[in-house]
C-alpha cells in the first residue's frame, strides 16, 4: 500500500531535481492528518520540511561534513512550527494573528476575502468602500465594511478593492478557480522552477562544519509576510548570515518579526537615497544568495532583476518568490496566503457545517513555500559549488495551492486533536522581552537544535556583514 506521506515527500524532492533515493532515506514518526483538514495539509507540510532537510544534508556533504543516521522529522514538530503564531509568546503575551478587517464577508453573490493586517492596506481597503481610514475602531467599522460589501457581487468587490491597490479576493469554487486565465498560467508553471541562467565556474564551497552547511555564507532577505522569512530563517539555523533589509516606508507587525526572524539580523535601507543604494550595491557584492518576495517586476526599478543582481556578483543565487507565479494576469497582484486559499477553491473545500468559506489549519502555503524555496536556494548553492552556474530559483504560493489540491495523493483522516505544543517550544531571552517560540520542525544531525540569537530589533542592525 502507498504511504501518502513517502509520496508527497518524493514529490517535492522531485521537484526540486533531487537524488530519488535520497528521499528513500526520509524516517517520520507522529501521527498522521494532525493538521486537520479535507486535503492533505499534514503531508504538505512534511514533505516541504523534509525536501529542506534533504537539501540541506546534501550541500553538507559537498562541503565535505558528514553525517551520521537517516533525516529523521515528527509531524507533531512540523505541525506546531506550521502554526508558530499561535504559540508565540512575549512576556506571556498572545496575539492575534489578524486584523479585525481581515476575514470573510458575505457578497451579493458569494463571500469575500479581505486582507487589511497592515496600516496601509487596511487604509486602500476602507478608501475603495468609500469609507474614512482616519476612524480608529475596526470593530465598529466591520459592520458600515460588510453592508458595503454585501450590496455588490464578490467579483465587483474584488475588481474595485484591486483598483485601489487594496487586497480582496472572490471566494471562488476549486471549478470556478480552474477556469480562470490565472489558473491556466499556474497549471503551466513547475512547483519548483530551478535552473542555471548563465555559466561560471564552479566555486567549491569550503569545509563546513557538522550540522551547519551554509555556516560561511551571505544571504540578503529582501521578503515580508511568512513565506520568505521562513525560507531565510531554515537558512540562518544552518549558520547563513542572513541580513534581512527592508524600506523604512514599509511598517513590520512586530509579532510577524519575532516570529520568522529568528537567527536573523535586520537593517533598513531606502534605496531612492544615493547612500542607501551604495549601502546595498556593497552588500550585494559580498553576497551568495538573494531571496525576494515581492511581485514579479516590482523590484526592477531598483535594479534588483537576476541579470541586474548578478552584475556585482556574477554567481549570485537569485531566489524569487510571488504570490500568484511569474506569468498570467494575476502575476503582478500582491496577496497572502489567507487569500491565495480563497481564490483558489481552497476556502470552498474546507467550507464550514454553516455554508461559510473555512481554512486551513495552518497557513500551510506560505510556510510550506518557505521550506520549498530554502530547499531551492541550498539545491542550488549545492550546484554551483560542484558545476557552477547563475542559479535562479522561482516559486509561488498559487503553484504549492495547486500541488496540494491536484497533485499530492489523499492524506490520512484528521487526527482528534492538535499536538501538544509544549514539547516543540522553548523559551528564552530577546530584545523584545522573553520569548516564547516554536523551535525548528528539523535539524540535521550533529546540528543546532535552535537558533544561534533570538530576533533583533526590526531594523536595528547596522547595514554590514559579520566578519567571516
Amino acid at each position: 500500500m502507498v504511504n501518502p506521506t513517502t509520496e508527497s515527500i518524493r514529490s517535492a524532492w522531485a521537484a526540486l531535481g533531487g537524488d530519488p533515493a535520497a528521499a528513500a532515506t526520509v524516517r517520520t514518526a507522529g501521527p498522521a492528518g494532525v493538521l486537520p483538514a479535507r486535503l492533505p495539509v499534514t503531508d504538505l507540510a512534511v514533505a516541504c520540511v523534509a525536501a529542506a532537510g534533504l537539501a540541506a544534508l546534501e550541500l553538507s556533504r559537498a562541503r565535505g561534513a558528514g553525517t551520521d543516521g537517516p533525516l529523521t522529522l515528527d509531524s507533531r514538530a512540523v505541525a506546531v512550527s506550521f502554526t508558530s503564531e499561535r504559540h508565540l509568546r512575549v512576556d506571556g503575551r498572545a496575539f492575534n494573528g489578524f486584523a479585525p478587517l481581515s476575514r470573510f464577508w458575505p457578497a451579493a453573490d458569494g463571500w469575500v476575502r479581505t486582507h487589511a493586517n497592515y496600516p496601509h492596506h487596511r487604509r486602500r481597503l476602507l478608501a475603495a468602500l468609500d469609507l474614512d481610514p482616519a476612524r480608529p475602531d475596526d470593530e465598529a467599522l466591520a459592520a458600515t465594511v460588510g453592508q458595503r460589501i454585501g450590496a455588490r457581487p464578490a467579483v465587483e468587490v474584488e475588481q474595485h478593492v484591486t483598483a485601489a491597490d487594496g487586497l480582496a479576493v472572490a471566494a471562488r469554487t476549486p471549478e470556478g478557480w480552474d477556469a480562470h486565465p490565472q489558473a491556466a498560467a499556474v497549471a503551466a508553471e513547475p512547483l519548483v522552477r530551478l535552473r542555471a541562467d548563465a555559466a561560471t565556474a564552479a566555486r567549491p564551497a569550503p569545509p563546513a562544519p557538522p550540522g551547519l552547511p551554509a555556516a560561511g555564507l551571505r544571504v540578503l532577505d529582501l521578503t515580508r509576510v511568512i513565506a520568505g522569512p521562513v525560507a531565510t530563517r531554515f537558512l540562518a539555523l544552518l549558520g547563513a548570515d542572513v541580513l534581512r533589509v527592508d524600506s523604512p516606508g514599509l511598517p513590520e507587525l512586530e509579532p510577524q518579526h519575532l516570529d520568522t526572524d529568528a537567527g536573523k539580523r535586520s537593517t533598513l535601507l531606502d534605496l531612492g537615497r544615493d547612500a542607501d543604494r551604495a549601502r546595498f550595491t556593497a552588500l550585494l557584492a559580498d553576497a551568495d544568495v538573494v531571496v525576494t518576495g515581492y511581485r514579479p517586476g516590482a523590484l526592477d526599478r531598483w535594479g534588483l532583476a537576476p541579470e541586474a543582481l548578478r552584475r556585482h556578483r556574477p554567481d549570485l543565487v537569485v531566489a524569487r518568490l510571488s504570490a500568484w507565479g511569474g506569468t498570467g494576469p494575476w502575476a503582478g497582484r500582491r496577496s497572502f496566503d489567507s487569500l491565495v486559499q480563497a481564490a483558489t477553491g481552497i476556502a470552498d473545500i474546507e467550507r464550514q457545517p454553516d455554508g461559510a468559506p473555512g481554512v486551513l489549519p495552518a497557513q500551510a502555503l506560505d510556510h510550506g513555500t518557505g521550506y520549498l524555496l530554502a530547499a531551492a536556494v541550498l539545491r542550488a548553492l549545492t550546484q554551483r559549488a560542484r558545476d557552477g552556474g547563475a542559479w535562479t530559483a522561482e516559486l509561488s504560493l498559487a503553484r504549492t495551492a495547486r500541488w496540494l489540491r491536484h497533485e499530492l495523493p489523499a492524506g490520512a483522516a484528521p487526527t482528534a486533536a492538535p499536538p501538544d505544543p509544549d514539547p516543540w517550544c522553548a523559551e528564552r531571552d530577546s530584545p523584545a522581552g522573553r520569548l516564547r517560540y516554536a523551535l525548528p520542525p528539523v535539524t540535521l544531525p550533529g546540528g543546532p537544535r535552535t537558533w544561534a540569537g533570538p530576533p533583533t530589533r526590526w531594523g536595528g542592525d547596522p547595514p554590514a556583514w559579520l566578519a567571516r
